[in-house]
């Protein structure tokens, strides 16, 4: 514990600091709440698993689990390209690894001259930052939500798309929040509900998969690749019939 708060101390300094570089860049203070000054010290009141450390106290909708944080990354045909599991119950550090990652596997997976690409990444709010928006793989274009999803929706339902030109001052999250409400913006990130969301509601609805079967991260990460490619299996073997048929 004492370990773990030492490493979230220096997570949150680094945020001050980039906080700080950003506002004497623009010579603007930043939106949003202020991040506050890390204790460096453990939560006297916090809990530690003792029987199995690997895993993480982690935050779903139905409440809080003992378990592990599921990575992936999908095509728009439900293809998973890139499975990852970590030990972090934040995602905001997982993004431009797992496109990093993805990049390399379809260029691995390519069969033609022309290698796979990636073009547009969508993701949810979970993965907004300052950092990722500003460290983001440059021939690749992201839209990343600047809110919960419910509340990312509502916005793009009643705010009318943006018109002329993007006004001087705004951050690189405000010029994100304005992209995601043009009518580009709003068609593309409808998608990633039907990617994403879908494939995690086959796998732990559909086929009950809600638990691993092993013990100890190592074990679990195998098991989540192997969970993700027989996801793969079926959409490849139930598109193949269709086509048959």
């Amino acid at each position: 514990m004492e370990e773990e708060a030492r490493r979230a101390a220096e997570l949150q300094k680094e945020k001050i600091e980039l906080r700080k570089a950003e506002e004497e860049e623009t010579g603007q203070k930043k939106r949003g709440r202020k991040p506050k000054e890390p204790l460096g010290e453990p939560d006297l009141d916090g809990k530690a698993n003792l029987t199995y450390p690997d895993s993480r106290i982690m935050k779903t909708r139905n409440g809080y689990i003992q378990g592990y944080n599921g990575q992936a990354v999908v095509t728009e045909d439900q293809i998973i390209v890139v499975a990852e599991l970590v030990m972090e119950e934040n995602d905001v550090r997982q993004l431009n690894p797992m496109v990093e990652k993805a990049v390399e596997n379809l260029k691995a997976a390519s069969l033609e001259e022309e290698p796979l690409e990636i073009k547009v990444v969508l993701a949810d709010a979970g993965y907004m930052s300052e950092s990722n928006l500003e460290n983001r793989k440059e021939t690749v274009e992201h839209l990343i939500a600047t809110k919960k999803d419910w509340k990312q929706r509502k916005a793009m339902k009643e705010a009318l798309p943006p018109k002329g030109r993007i006004p001087k001052g705004f951050s690189l999250r405000d010029k994100m929040e304005r992209k995601l409400l043009t009518k580009r913006g709003r068609s593309l990130y409808k998608k990633r509900g039907q990617m994403i969301e879908a494939v995690f509601g086959q796998i732990k609805s559909c086929r009950k998969i809600d638990r691993f079967m092993r013990r100890g991260f190592k074990a679990c990460a195998q098991e989540w690749k192997l969970i993700c490619s027989t996801h793969n299996l079926l959409k490849i073997w139930k598109k193949v019939g269709m086509g048959a048929a």
